[in-house]
Order: structure tokens, then sequence, then C-alpha cells
């Protein structure tokens, strides 16, 4: 009798179990202060951003707040310019304009807008200030957190954050400030008079002002911000960013200043991680690109002041391209290849979409008419002689200057048009809801539908006008049953 050999087979030890998280434990990051060309463009461009930001609501213009987006009204007033809710078509082109822009410059150097004019940026280096002048620097900010609590810690505590909330509140008075006069909001809020919607939204932006730069920081950019996700598919090996030069660098170690470390075979890179302690969002560059680099510069500040101290040349960490790195050219053939085919397109579209947006806006009608005919009262009854159709002509006076319309009406043999008195006055950045009604013989009309145009005439109200009126036409229907 055969019998088939079993192969014993050793029991498998049992794996041992491996916990992983889900997600990573934030450790908090102390970025050092720096000072260099970058740091200063950074400056450059909060004063810049925030002056607008801050001051725009406080001008004047024609004796009312020179931009405020009236959401009850209906109006948005910018300087000069009236835009009514018909005019979606411009925030249509401002929201293609600031598309392809940002698509442009992302192509060209990588993220401008996230390193230097970026909300969150912006607020989070203001918030950071304030924290560096109560506490102190790196170094003295890491040992107060690690310090117990005492009278000392508590009270730089409550600074900072007091300062921090009054902040993130003028921010939110102001964001309200652009819906709501501000002067009028000003004086609710000294008269303890806020309604409840204006003290919501200066709470909640104020909030998330707060919570953003003061707590979040770097998390906002590396978790919530959709940009940093899709900008790799907006780089290509020309697009200039941070990069750290391997070639030279490496390998990296510590070494005095006055030693011969081209002897002992190490790089220009010193080990110090100035880059890292720089950084706002903790990375270190010298690990190549990372989707949290906002390309703020700071360590490439942080790396010219140690090569400036061992006497090295400057540029270690610096902005540049992949092909640069790589084949050694010089600025002047990174500038000739940032002219390529991609560039080209995005700024052939954002050219043309810029022009159609200036010309249209140049050669828009300052007046507007809808006409509405009234399905209530189409016609008198069927013995009457007489059809009349009833129609509201809404009136848009877009400009800022009062002005007289006439109306009239034709299509149709014999037709008569009764109103209220005309000219009739539409004052500036208002409209008006106008009735008219249409007769005609019953005898001149068909039965069905029958073309028929208002001509509005449009004229300034001021005594001593001379200029040509605008005439708008406009076609209707009317109905013969």
């Amino acid at each position: 009798m055969n019998h088939l050999d079993k192969a014993v087979v050793a029991p498998k030890k049992p794996a041992e179990a491996v916990e992983q998280a889900l997600y990573e434990i934030r450790k908090k990051i102390y970025p050092r202060a720096v000072t260099g060309k970058f740091a200063s463009a950074r400056w450059f461009f909060v004063w810049l951003t925030q002056l607008v930001f801050y001051g725009t609501p406080w001008l004047s213009w024609n004796g009312r707040q020179a931009v405020l987006f009236d959401l009850a009204s209906r109006k948005f007033y910018i300087f000069g310019l009236v835009f009514w809710p018909q005019d979606v078509i411009y925030l249509t082109a401002l929201l293609i304009i600031s598309a392809y822009s940002l698509f442009l410059f992302t192509a060209i150097a990588g993220r401008l807008w996230c390193g230097y004019a970026c909300p969150q940026t912006v607020y989070t280096e203001m918030f950071m200030w304030i924290e560096r002048k109560v506490e102190g620097d790196r170094m003295a900010r890491m040992k107060l957190d690690k310090e117990g609590n005492s009278a000392r810690k508590i009270r730089l505590k409550a600074t900072k954050h007091a300062l921090w909330i009054a902040l993130a509140l003028w921010t939110g008075f102001t964001f309200v400030g652009y819906f709501t006069p501000i002067k009028e909001l000003w004086s609710d809020v000294w008269t303890a008079n806020l309604g409840g919607w204006s003290t919501f939204w200066i709470l909640f932006y104020g909030f998330a002002t707060y919570g953003n730069a003061g707590w979040m920081r770097e998390q906002v950019c590396k978790y919530m911000c959709p940009y940093a996700r899709f900008q790799g598919v907006m780089f290509d090996p020309d697009t200039l960013v941070i990069t750290y030069d391997r070639e030279r660098g490496e390998p990296r170690g510590a070494r005095s200043r006055s030693a011969d470390y081209k002897a002992k075979g190490l790089g220009d890179c010193v080990d110090c991680g100035i880059c890292v302690q720089v950084c706002p969002t903790g990375i270190d560059i010298r690990n190549g690109l990372q989707y949290e680099c906002i390309g703020c510069g700071a360590c490439i500040d942080g790396c010219n002041q140690v090569m400036a101290k061992m006497g090295y040349p400057k540029g270690l960490i610096r902005y540049s391209t992949e092909n640069a790195v790589k084949q050694k050219l010089s600025n002047e053939q990174i500038v000739r290849r940032a002219v390529r085919p991609r560039i080209l397109v995005y700024t052939v579209i954002l050219l043309v979409v810029i022009a159609a947006a200036l010309v249209t806006l140049y050669e828009r009608e300052p007046v507007k008419v809808d006409v509405i005919r009234d399905r209530a009262n189409t016609m008198r009854d069927r013995d009457d002689p007489i059809v009349e159709n009833v129609y509201r002509l809404q009136i848009m006076n877009t400009d800022e200057v009062a002005r007289q319309f006439t109306i009239n009406a034709s299509g149709l043999e014999d037709m008569k048009l009764e109103s209220e008195r005309q000219p009739i006055r539409v004052e500036g950045a208002s409209n008006r809801l106008v009735p008219v009604r249409v007769r005609v013989k019953r005898e001149d009309v068909k039965p069905g539908s029958n073309r028929i145009e208002f001509t509005i005439e449009a004229r300034d109200a001021a005594q001593d006008s001379t200029a040509a009126p605008i005439v708008i036409h406009e076609k209707a229907s009317f109905v013969m049953q």
C-alpha cells in the first residue's frame, strides 16, 4: 500500500500586533525669526494687503462708502461703479482672471500666493510677530511652554491671547464693514446697539482668524487648503521653486569656520538646522520639495545668513528650477526657459479675458430695463373693441446721477401707451417699477402673440444737460386671445 508522505510544516508564530495611528499627532512648531530679502518681501505684502483691507471701508466716494457690498439692496458699490445682480458676468470674469493668474504665477514661480499674499500666511505672520514681542524668540517660547504654571507664564500667555483676540475682532469688524456701512457699524458697536447678524459675523470671522492664525497655523496649509494638494500638477521642471543644491551641500556635517571641509569630504551644508527652525510649516527642504512648502523663502534667508558667517557662497538653498540645478543653468537661461508653451497659453487667455472685461465695462450702459408682462391682466372682455395688455417696466439707473425717462411703444397700428406722468424720474443708483398699459383696437391685432417694442429714452436730470439721450429698445409680446 502506497502512502503519501505528509510534509510537516512548523506552525508560524503569530505576527506582532502593530498599532498605527490614523492621524499624526501634531508637534508644535516654533518658527525662528529671520531677516533677509524674502522676509522683507513678506512684510511688504503684509503691510500692503492689510492697509488695503483695513483702510478701504473707511474711504468715501460721492457721499457714501467707496466700497460697499450692500446685500440687502442688492447693489455693489466699487468707487464710481455700481453693480447689480444682472452684472454677474463681471463676477464671472473676475473669477476667471483670478484662476488664470493663479495658474500663470504658479507655473512660473511656484506658490507665490501662498508665501506672500494668502490671508492665512499674512495673519499667521502678524500673530507670530505679536507672539515674539510678548514671549520672545524661538528658544524663549519653547522654554516658557515647558515651564510649570507661574504668575509670569500666565501673564505672558494672557497678554498674547488678549492681543490676538483684539486683532481678530477688529478683523471681523472690518470684514462686516464691507457689507454694512462701517461708520454706522462703528456707531452701533460704540452704543451697544449692534444687530444680531452683525454680531454673529463679527464674532464668527474673528473666531476663524484667531483659530486659524493663532492655533492651527500650518495645519490649515497642510490639511485644509486644497491648493497645497493640486499644486504639483502646475509645476514642471522649469518652474521656480525653493531648491536645495544637494550636489553642493552633501555630504553635510558640522565643522569649524576655519576647517578645510573639502579635505574632509564635506559639502557646504554645515547641518545647523536653521532652515528647519525658520520654516513656518516645519519641513526640512533638504529632503526635497514637499507639498507643505508654501514658498515663503524663509529657509533661503536663514541659510544665506549661515553661508555669510562661514564665508561660503550664498545660494545653497535658493529659488531655482529642477532643470537649472541639474544642468547648472545661468539666470539668463532660466528666464529664457520660462517662456514655454503653457506659459504663453495662460498669458494669452488671461490678457484676452482682461481686455474683454475692460471693454465690456467701458461700454456698459448705465441704464437697464426689464419688461415683465402682467399675465393676470392680459386683456379686456371679448365684447370690448379695445384690447389691453399690462406690463411692468423695471428701470434701473446704475449710475449715481439722477435721470428722467420717457417710454414709448411701437409695433402695432394705432397703439396707445398709458403710464404715470412722463418724464419719469429715477434717482441715482436706484430702480423703479413703472406699470404701463398698451391698448390696441381689436380689429388691428391678430389672435395670439404679437411682437411689440418699448423704446426708453434716458436723459440726465440736470436742467442744463445737453448730452444725447441713452436709448434702449426692449422687445415684448402683446397677446390677443
